[in-house]
């Protein structure tokens, strides 16, 4: 065994020892691993997300998988008026499925809040979110979208942004497992409107989500952040070629 004083690289030449970088898993810090990649599960999150963690309206919850020996699985998503979604009171208004090849990316994407006439943003998420953050009532689901999102096959990592008026940015950034690799990385993730969020297909498979909204699609409330890994740019030259006259 190598002596631990002793630089544990020096047998390797100088072309390596100039391009080598390691792995710090130093930090057990779910503060600090929430910044990084590959670093969280969602089973963290699902157990519950400290205060000073968490972004105000985010939930992740756990999900049953039944796996049926040879056969195959069955998996729910959610049960109208019943534990997560029954509590805090939304239930989608529209249903939609989305494919994700391997190795390829969505997002981010942002909703616009809903802010009542004669009052500030600001005041608006501070009522909502920090002086009554238990009075789902308040919520106006049905004026701004809400996503609820499962995943059923391949890896998620999932990045959001809070950019509400007022609110502190932080940011969420963790790995889900699809209802293929059940365990306890199987969650439901609820996103509220002012939240950017994206995601990743994270491993060899095709990501296949399923996802509810609060209201039905409308394309004005589809805003998009840095969302050029969604549209390729075509190399200049034909891009020359097909403007020619």
């Amino acid at each position: 065994m190598s002596n631990p004083s002793q630089d544990p690289w020096r047998g390797l030449g100088s072309v390596a020892r100039a391009a080598l970088k390691t792995r710090d898993y130093s930090s057990s810090v779910l503060a600090d691993r929430l910044q990084q990649a590959g670093r969280v599960e969602a089973r963290e999150l699902a157990a519950g997300i400290p205060v000073e963690l968490r972004i105000p309206g985010v939930e992740v919850f756990q999900r049953r998988v039944f796996h049926q020996r040879y056969r195959g699985y069955f998996a729910e998503f959610a049960r109208e008026g019943e534990e997560l979604l029954g509590k805090i009171g939304l239930w989608p208004k529209q249903w939609a499925t989305a494919k994700m090849f391997s190795g390829t990316s969505k997002g981010f994407h942002i909703h616009p809040p809903h802010i009542p006439e004669n009052v500030t943003p600001e005041a608006w998420f501070k009522k909502l979110f920090l002086d009554d953050p238990q009075n789902y009532s308040l919520r106006p689901y049905d004026q701004e979208q809400w996503d609820v999102m499962f995943f059923i096959q391949g890896i998620c990592e999932m990045f959001l942004i809070d950019e509400r008026v007022g609110m502190m940015r932080r940011k969420m950034r963790f790995i889900i497992e699809g209802d293929d690799l059940r365990g306890e990385n199987n969650v439901g993730v609820v996103i509220p409107a002012g939240v950017a969020h994206a995601i990743r297909s994270a491993s060899s498979q095709d990501l296949i989500m399923v996802y509810g909204t609060s209201t039905t699609f409308a394309m004005d409330n589809e805003g998009r952040i840095a969302h050029g890994i969604e549209t390729p740019e075509t190399p200049a030259d034909w891009e020359t070629y097909w403007k020619l006259a």
